[in-house]
């Protein structure tokens, strides 16, 4: 077998229909546009959202809202996955690092602990920021907190 004589098969590969091609072609005339109208021009595009002069969706719709460009966006991590963590690794130190290479964020994100679940042994922990709940239960256990 020679690549250079491979073939599609038979049927698969139809030729377009070509338009405008005389009244004999019987797809001659208005070349199957229809009569008149923006459709049947060249170079017509329908802009993005029109609905044929109705007002369109996005201008029915009301506006709402705002995007507040000064937010601080924290990863929330709760005390019961910091205990998880410090009895599957043996550690007594747990901070960025640590959640980094447990899977829990990227070494991008910023931290906060939340006081969800309970501490049990003294950990020392190192975040952006943390709750008031969860820092007086990490305290609580003898542990102690480190801000970034």
């Amino acid at each position: 077998m020679d690549l250079s004589k491979i073939r599609p098969a038979y049927g698969s590969n139809k030729k377009g229909k070509r338009v405008g091609r005389g009244q004999g072609s019987g797809k001659g005339g208005t070349s199957t546009r229809g009569h008149k109208g923006a459709k049947s021009r060249s170079g017509y595009s329908a802009k993005i959202g029109f609905e044929g002069g109705q007002m369109p969706l996005q201008r029915r719709v009301p506006k709402f809202g705002f995007k507040n460009i000064n937010r601080v966006e924290y990863k929330a991590i709760n005390l019961e996955t910091l205990e998880a963590i410090a009895k599957e690794k043996g550690l007594k130190e747990i901070g960025l690092q640590q959640l980094c290479e447990a899977g829990f964020v990227n070494g991008k994100q910023l931290v906060k602990i939340l006081a969800k679940g309970e501490i049990t042994q003294a950990i020392v922990v190192t975040a952006n920021a943390f709750s008031k709940a969860a820092e007086a239960a990490i305290t609580a256990a003898g542990g102690s907190i480190n801000k970034i």
